[in-house]
């Protein structure tokens, strides 16, 4: 149930911008469709212990944060927030999980939001 979840909210902002596509034709949607079909059998192969462990761990990342931001410890917090991210990238369900996202990103390579860059701007995780 739960990769159904995470499968939902990573396909519908696929679904809403594919809809703004005046000039897609019945084969491409077609192809998209197969395309999430692809997706969807890939996300149930991802480990639901492993997704429920990461779930977790990154609830308790938020409270440490929050509690850092709150108490001043800006720095801390961003260093917190970095780390964990880094370690994200380099988690082998988290890494399933983008490869199965990969072929409706090459689909839709127009998708602004796909490309945004996050790293790097000057936003501090305290601020948001």
């Amino acid at each position: 149930m739960k990769k159904l979840i995470v499968l939902i909210f990573m396909t519908a902002p696929l679904a809403s911008y594919a809809q703004n596509f005046q000039n897609m034709n019945e084969a491409e949607m077609e192809k998209m469709m197969q395309q999430m079909e692809q997706m969807q059998s890939c996300m149930e192969k991802v480990d639901e212990k492993e997704l429920k462990a990461l779930e977790k761990r990154a609830k308790r990342v938020q409270s440490d944060v929050k509690a850092l931001c709150n108490s001043g410890k800006r720095d801390q917090a961003q260093k917190k927030t970095i780390e964990f991210g880094r370690e994200m990238a380099k988690d082998p369900t988290m890494k399933q999980m983008r490869q199965c996202g990969e072929g409706m990103r090459a689909m839709l390579p127009d998708m602004s939001f796909a490309n945004e860059q996050i790293a790097g701007d000057d936003r501090h995780v305290c601020d948001d």
